[in-house]
């Protein structure tokens, strides 16, 4: 329903309501359950790019300095299908939790999970040199014994539930609008106990991307929204810019970037 509004008087120098910039689309307002996980798994994941390869090697140093002992809780939030993030907690954890929103890629999840690729294997070898935490076979018997998936949001993760936790790519492909983006960070590190390691990446100054023939949105940040974001609520945050090796994965974006804190 169109509400009409009372004409401004002429040269009153109001601007006139209806002509005002609409606000950023929401991130309900896309369409998740048509994410094709096979399609993206395939573009981004059946090989090990070098920077993916430095993004995991950064992440699996950070959770070898501040992890602690084994037994833990994880948490990887949106995991979609990426499985390199939970690999890198894997050898810290005995229950890892993979929250994701879209239905389609919770299938996929639930379906990968306990029946692990042999393409994860290069992956793997990142997180376990010379199988420091256990072979590959290892590894895919520990992740189908203590991976649970469930559907969920970001946005309504329970406070200060997990031990450590990742969140690659989704906050800010998941809205263009910057306050969904601040609202998906806050809840991930406040899901984190304080103390408690977590990791983080975002595709640098994206501008959308498409699944297939279904578009998704994104917020431009960098490392300046990124530090923004995150110091209120963590401390030691640092920010590794990586860049995109050996070539683009698709158009519209300039690098990544991965962060790695302590919540508070």
């Amino acid at each position: 329903m169109h509400i009409m509004h009372d004409p401004a008087p002429v040269d009153s120098g109001r601007p006139d309501p209806d002509l005002r910039p609409a606000a950023p689309a929401r991130n309900a307002e896309f369409r998740w359950d048509e994410f094709d996980p096979h399609h993206y798994w395939e573009h981004n994941y059946t090989t090990l790019r070098a920077d993916d390869r430095e993004i995991l090697e950064l992440v699996s140093a950070w959770f070898a300095r501040t992890a602690g002992p084994h037994g833990l809780s994880g948490l990887d939030i949106g995991a979609g299908p990426n499985l390199y993030p939970s690999l890198a907690m894997l050898p810290y954890c005995t229950s890892l939790t993979l929250r994701e929103y879209s239905a389609a890629n919770v299938g996929w999840l639930r379906r990968t999970t306990v029946a692990l690729p042999d393409q994860w294997r290069p992956f793997w070898q990142v997180v376990s040199p010379q199988d420091r935490h256990g072979d590959f076979a290892a590894a895919a018997a520990a992740l189908a014994e203590r991976a649970e998936v469930e559907q969920g949001s970001v946005f309504d993760l329970p406070a200060a539930a997990w031990d450590l936790a990742t969140m690659f790519f989704v906050a800010e492909s998941i809205s263009p609008d910057p306050a969904e983006f601040a609202a998906a960070v806050r809840g991930f590190v406040r899901a984190v106990r304080p103390g408690g390691p977590f990791a983080c990446a975002f595709m640098e100054r994206s501008v959308g991307y498409s699944v297939g023939r279904v578009p998704f949105p994104a917020t431009s940040v960098g490392e300046a929204e990124v530090r923004r974001a995150l110091e209120p609520l963590a401390e030691q945050v640092a920010v590794h810019r990586v860049e995109t090796r050996p070539a683009p994965l698709r158009p519209g974006y300039t690098g990544m970037l991965v962060a790695t804190g302590l919540a508070r």
